[in-house]
């Protein structure tokens, strides 16, 4: 059984993060920024559980990765995100999700 190096306990101890890869349609920089914008004009940015947040663009779709403390905390946020998405006009698919078996941090 693993252990984390900085607390000890075992990483079956530990709640189970999940890692969130979505890939767009079609998602301009511009509709990205809004989206950000408007969730931190909320107050909804950064929300409860999201440890991880990466945008960026490859092989030329745009692309955001997160890592949530949970599943329930992701559908939470989820609720919130959807009715913004839909209003600067993306659709983001259906997100690949994965349960995480190791984090490691510097």
């Amino acid at each position: 059984m693993a252990t984390t190096p900085t607390s000890g306990t075992t990483m079956d101890d530990r709640a189970t993060s999940i890692l969130v890869r979505f890939t767009p349609g079609s998602v301009t920089t511009e509709q990205y920024d809004e989206t950000i914008q408007r969730l931190e004009k909320s107050g909804d940015w950064l929300p409860e559980g999201l440890e991880f947040h990466v945008a960026f663009e490859s092989g030329g779709k745009f692309r955001v990765s997160e890592i949530w403390d949970s599943q329930a905390q992701f559908d939470a946020f989820g609720k919130r995100l959807m009715p913004i998405l839909e209003d600067v006009g993306i659709d983001p698919g259906a997100p690949e999700m994965v349960e995480i078996h190791n984090l490691i941090r510097r």
